[in-house]
């Protein structure tokens, strides 16, 4: 098929209460929104990047500049365009995986939807339904995590995820153990907050039967991490440091983890999370589906890479109400604490017109020369 226009909306989408972590709180999402217009039909993708640059170097605002001025052009010019032609095609401008990863899964959802094929079914998914996992931003006391943490299991869900940062760690933690018990799936995330020096802090965890530690040092300290995983038994898992198969390779050689979470925009698309995948598995490590924050469109691309069989810890697939009271899809929900994976062609939802004008902020529409 051939790409004959891109269309870019920049939504602004409140958030059901603010969420914060280590890089600080967020209360709305804005989100980047692609949809690829096709010689076949039309799919649509979604950038992953923040307004700020703070989890990664890429932003909202720098993602829509990228693909206006260099990565559309490339895709245009080509006479023929398969999915699995896009990161080939954009190899010549260096980083930007986010921004790569909406324009590879826009025009994965066209090539899929006019085959009449799922994502799911094509990325190699093997279940239905998947279990899901809840990731809680630090709270303003351990009394309030506490509360927090038992409105979402007695929603279902199968999994509690706390954010750490130094100072906030050991206490709140323990806490939830000892308040729910050791049989709660319970893990945390560091979100690159602490550095080599407070490595004591982390190892007061060690105790507290955790799952994992996801990405307590920053995502360049990958030695740091492997120092850490050979003084600690809860293992260690690595979030922003995992940026393709290529440095998931090393990480493993290098036993800096034993888990990985795999974000599709993080390592720049589906296809190269499922490269991941097949590695992992390869090495019997279990991997997971982490979150950004995702309208119902990334949720659905997340919930198809999270049906492959090497996903086998509940991830960040919240359901839709977890984050907004009105997604720009229809809703996902909890259903014995798992999700339904869409089974229809591609990301198989699309947006409700209405809604999605409404938080619609900016949009631009860009086409060949």
């Amino acid at each position: 098929m051939r790409l004959l226009a891109l269309e870019l909306r920049r939504v602004l989408m409140p958030l059901v209460a603010p969420f914060r972590t280590a890089f600080g709180v967020q209360s709305e999402r804005e989100a980047l929104l692609v949809r690829a217009t096709t010689t076949e039909g039309h799919g649509w993708g979604e950038c992953v990047a923040q307004s700020e640059p703070a989890y990664s170097s890429e932003f909202v605002l720098g993602c829509e500049l990228v693909i206006e001025r260099h990565l559309a052009p490339r895709l245009f010019r080509r006479p023929r365009l398969a999915a699995a032609d896009v990161a080939g095609a954009l190899a010549g401008v260096s980083g930007h995986r986010m921004a790569k990863a909406a324009l590879e899964m826009a025009v994965l959802d066209a090539e899929l939807r006019s085959r009449g094929v799922s994502l799911a079914s094509h990325l190699g998914g093997v279940r239905e339904r998947v279990p899901a996992g809840v990731s809680l931003g630090i709270q303003g006391s351990v009394d309030q995590l506490l509360q927090v943490v038992e409105d979402h299991l007695e929603r279902g869900y199968r999994r509690v995820k706390l954010k750490i940062e130094p100072g906030w760690d050991a206490e709140p933690v323990r806490a939830v153990r000892e308040r729910f018990g050791p049989d709660l799936a319970l893990q945390v995330d560091g979100n690159g907050a602490y550095r080599r020096c407070q490595a004591d802090q982390l190892l007061a965890l060690d105790d507290l039967g955790l799952l994992l530690i996801e990405q307590p040092f920053p995502e360049e300290q990958v030695l740091a991490h492997a120092e850490l995983a050979r003084e600690i038994r809860t293992p260690v898992c690595l979030d922003e440091s995992i940026t393709s198969a290529e440095t998931a390779d090393a990480a493993l050689q290098l036993g800096a983890c034993r888990v990985v979470n795999v974000k599709p925009g993080r390592v720049g698309g589906h296809l190269e999370a499922v490269r991941i995948h097949d590695l992992c598995q390869r090495r019997d490590v279990p991997v997971w589906c982490g979150g950004m924050l995702e309208t119902g469109l990334g949720r659905a691309a997340n919930l198809a890479l999270a049906a492959l069989p090497g996903f086998t810890l509940p991830g960040d697939l919240s359901a839709s109400r977890r984050y907004y009271h009105r997604d720009v899809t229809p809703p996902f929900e909890l259903e014995d604490g798992c999700i339904r994976v869409p089974d229809g062609p591609g990301l198989g939802v699309e947006p409700v017109p209405a809604i999605l004008d409404e938080v619609t902020v900016a949009r631009r529409v860009l086409e060949p020369e």
